[in-house]
């Protein structure tokens, strides 16, 4: 495995998003070691709100959300996937799989970190793996918000959005990761931001892992991952903790997934599910107001 690593000076001025991350370094399935940058905010001792990102974002995606969240007491972790932001990057698609994005973050962040008792924020992939990690270590988490995320087995077609979207990522010759995000809000995003996103990009070597990530959602039923997230939704429909869904009203993408979370958990029951305004990337369009979602949540579920 070829491993890339984005240089520091790429991230030197980035717009409202003073945090210095932490590292949690581990060897992959390869013996190649993978360096992972985590966001790690607030009191030490405060319920921790665990933020994943998706595709072809990172960390930097909820910037508007960290100090809501730690203004309240909470410990917010924000972790790049590998692939992603300040984390390593392999540079070869074939070194990415569902699988091993799930592997990756368990090794950052119940090897590397020990976090317990967590509140899941997923978003796009964010929630694709966010929600294998809770499946498969369910006494590591209390609550679980998802935004603008499923969870697809292949044995339901997605939507032609999707497709699109998919074949855009593998085939397209530019992948202009900026101007991807820009496009996925409702929000005019301004240049400064929109370089952010392209930050840990310097030249298209890097971006394998956000060309190959739309591929890797299961879209049949003998898709490698299929059989796992079939398991995952055995253990969601079981699932009594807090379960919110928080979707936008713009996300042609992932419209209705809400209405699928809410039906077949358990613990969705009986809470607050909301809809806000926004496009795909709702973090960008209603920051502030997703994560005054979060603290109502923790506020209204004491473990």
């Amino acid at each position: 495995m070829h491993v890339l690593r984005t240089p520091e000076g790429r991230f030197a001025a980035l717009p409202d998003f003073p945090y210095a991350p932490v590292y949690v370094t581990f060897d992959s399935e390869d013996g190649e070691a993978l360096r992972v940058a985590v966001v790690d905010e607030g009191p030490a001792d405060g319920e921790v709100v665990l933020l994943l990102h998706g595709e072809p974002s990172w960390s930097f995606l909820y910037r508007t959300m960290i100090p809501v969240l730690t203004a309240t007491g909470l410990r917010v972790v924000a972790p790049d996937l590998v692939g992603f932001g300040r984390s390593d990057k392999p540079a070869d698609r074939a070194d990415y799989s569902y699988a091993r994005h799930v592997e990756w973050m368990r090794q950052t962040l119940f090897d590397g970190l020990g976090l317990t008792d967590l509140t899941l924020v997923g978003q796009d992939w964010g929630g694709l793996i966010g929600l294998r990690l809770v499946a498969e270590h369910p006494d590591r988490f209390s609550r679980i918000v998802v935004t603008n995320t499923f969870l697809p087995t292949g044995d339901h077609p997605v939507s032609e959005a999707f497709l699109r979207w998919q074949r855009f990522a593998t085939e397209s010759p530019r992948f202009d990761v900026g101007r991807v995000v820009a496009g996925a809000t409702t929000t005019p995003l301004a240049p400064e931001v929109v370089a952010a996103y392209d930050a840990p990009f310097p030249d298209d070597t890097y971006k394998a892992g956000a060309r190959a990530f739309p591929a890797l959602v299961p879209t049949r039923p003998d898709d490698p991952a299929a059989a796992a997230n079939r398991a995952a939704w055995e253990v969601l429909e079981r699932w009594e903790k807090p379960f919110l869904t928080a979707f936008s009203d713009g996300d042609p993408v992932t419209a209705g997934g809400d209405r699928a979370f809410q039906q077949r958990v358990p613990g969705a029951r009986g809470l607050p599910h909301t809809t806000l305004r926004g496009g795909h990337f709702l973090q960008e369009d209603a920051g502030p107001d997703l994560a005054r979602v979060v603290v109502d949540l923790v506020a209204a579920t004491p473990r």
